[in-house]
């Protein structure tokens, strides 16, 4: 199970790198065009994750008004921590939040990418299918993070290698996010269910306060049907998961 959970950890980390790195090497156009594709789907990934398995799986052996109310704490901590400027998403190199603030940006993406560690460990312990799914949905989401991370990171004046050295490095805090939530949580069963519902609830929140909102900046019944087809694969692929 650890071997997995490190496996998956180092994927969600590296892999949302290489998938940024990788579309950086398009045109800035052909990327402003992929990028809400990416979205869409990523908040498919994040929803049904939350709702179809975290939320369910919490409920197994946790009361529904605690898991509730944690979820809901959850949320209100994000958005604490957002105003904050800790955990921030950028989608574009436009962002007024981030201009002049690589360090703080290059802070808040180590822990951010810390908290997805615990959510990964999280649901492997609950099933290694489920976990996958959860790994798929922090890849889903990172991606177009990333994207916009690098973009304001070279607007601050960083070379492309520099860039991208220290968003691998401050990514990397998956890993030992979710080593430490592997040894934690495999001492402390009880506390697994409100580990779940606080991932619940930062993927909802990412979901909906930081997803949605860039997805509407398009609109016309041509988009609303791209986003509407691409957010329900996103959900497909974790209930594909979910089943297998």
């Amino acid at each position: 199970m650890l071997t997995c959970i490190i496996v998956f950890s180092i994927l969600g980390s590296v892999g949302a790198i290489a998938g940024a790195a990788l579309l950086l090497l398009f045109p800035e156009a052909t990327r402003k065009s992929l990028l809400p594709f990416l979205i869409s789907y990523a908040t498919g990934t994040l929803l049904g994750a939350a709702f179809l398995g975290m939320i369910p799986r919490a409920l197994e052996t946790g009361t529904p008004i605690d898991v509730s109310r944690t979820v809901l704490a959850g949320i209100v901590l994000f958005f604490l921590l957002e105003k904050a400027v800790i955990w921030r998403h950028c989608h574009d190199g436009d962002c007024e939040l981030h201009s002049g603030a690589a360090p703080l940006l290059l802070i808040g993406n180590a822990f951010h990418n810390f908290v997805d560690g615990f959510v990964i460990a999280a649901a492997f312990l609950t099933s290694i299918p489920f976990g996958i799914a959860a790994s798929l949905a922090v890849i889903a989401h990172e991606i177009p993070q990333e994207v916009g991370d690098f973009a304001i990171l070279l607007e601050n004046g960083y070379s492309k290698l520099k860039a991208l050295t220290l968003n691998t490095l401050s990514s990397m805090s998956t890993l030992p996010g979710a080593v430490i939530a592997y040894y934690f949580l495999g001492g402390m069963e009880q506390a697994v269910p409100y580990v779940l519902a606080l991932s619940a609830a930062s993927f909802i929140y990412i979901a909906t306060a930081d997803l949605v909102p860039d997805l509407h900046r398009k609109t016309g019944a041509r988009a609303a049907g791209r986003q509407l087809v691409l957010l329900a694969a996103g959900i497909g692929t974790i209930l594909l998961f979910q089943i297998f």
